[in-house]
């Protein structure tokens, strides 16, 4: 994995870090808006195919569909059998402060719950590897939510935001913690944001990690069913417009992690978050594919810093790092 760049901006501070993709054209007329669809298909699978760091990406990101897939049977079972998590037997939010500082380096961090949130018509299977890693870095509670699969096609982005503010309610609950963190996958990332920016979760989440999440849409729902979760996903959809909408005061740093190889987000820039009241870190990547982001070892590892506030190299103003 290559991170061409890591941005911080602080809202209240304004700090601005580097950027290297130039921004997209506004109100172009139609032959410039088929003109830059096509260099963007060139530049995309010269990026793919064109140098050997984008061939091993792609090879990647197919291998781990297929082994994804072989898992999602897994991911709704293992949710009947243990509704409390695959690795319930490493949690360390019970174990005295004492017994906690022998196996556990980042005290703060360990007592901080994290929620998982994975994508459309997915479950919590994909983060398997990343639940692991993050339960290895002490973190005493790691809990992978399962939304139905038929969210995806009869379900509402803002109804499926208000389930995931109950989870969080629960969570705080029974671990007695303030605050929690959250790591959103593709259209889990949206329905944290919306939580988080509409409807008061800033309250709750300290850190928000979105891991390929159309911020702006993609131009792929417009060739899925006509359904409220598809046409919420088409860039400029009312959904959209609304978490556009000004937001100050917003609390919870948001982390977005966007790749220029992800086959889902299209154009790839849509995975950037870009809004004038919200403290903001974006990490972008070179030649990490989609489902991939959530196993790639330097994505997982990148996680584990943000969520235990270590700065990041490669940016100029961490300030919405250190918090």
């Amino acid at each position: 994995m290559d991170v061409t760049s890591v941005m911080s901006r602080d809202a209240q501070h304004g700090g601005v870090g580097p950027v290297d993709l130039a921004v997209e054209p506004v109100g172009a007329g139609p032959l410039a808006s088929v003109a830059g669809a096509l260099w963007r298909g060139v530049t995309y699978a010269a990026r793919t195919v064109g140098v050997p760091a984008g061939v091993r990406g792609l090879a990647v990101e197919l291998a781990y569909t297929a082994v994804h897939l072989s898992l999602y049977p897994w991911g709704l079972i293992d949710e009947a059998l243990r509704p409390a998590g695959t690795f319930v037997h490493h949690r360390t939010d019970a174990l005295s402060p004492s017994q906690r500082s022998l196996v556990v380096s980042d005290m703060d961090a360990s007592t901080t719950p994290v929620l998982l949130v994975h994508g459309i018509v997915d479950n919590r299977s994909i983060f398997a590897l990343l639940a692991r890693q993050l339960r290895r870095r002490g973190f005493g509670v790691v809990h992978a939510v399962n939304f139905s699969v038929l969210t995806a096609f009869t379900g509402d982005i803002r109804e499926a935001a208000r389930e995931l503010g109950h989870h969080v309610e629960r969570i705080c609950a029974s671990t007695g913690a303030d605050r929690v963190h959250i790591v959103g996958h593709s259209l889990g990332g949206l329905m944290a944001r919306y939580y988080v920016q509409r409807l008061g979760g800033d309250a709750r989440v300290d850190t928000l990690v979105t891991l390929g999440t159309p911020h702006r849409g993609s131009l792929i729902a417009h060739f899925l069913p006509p359904t409220p979760v598809p046409q919420q996903l088409c860039p400029g959809s009312d959904l959209l417009r609304e978490l556009e909408e000004p937001a100050p005061g917003c609390r919870t740093h948001i982390v977005a992690v966007w790749s220029k190889q992800d086959q889902l987000i299209i154009p790839q820039s849509h995975a950037r978050l870009e809004h004038p009241d919200l403290q903001v870190t974006e990490v972008t990547l070179e030649h990490v594919g989609h489902l991939s982001m959530t196993i790639d070892p330097e994505v997982v590892h990148l996680v584990g810093r943000l969520l235990a506030r270590r700065p990041l190299r490669g940016g100029r103003d961490q300030r919405a790092l250190a918090g």
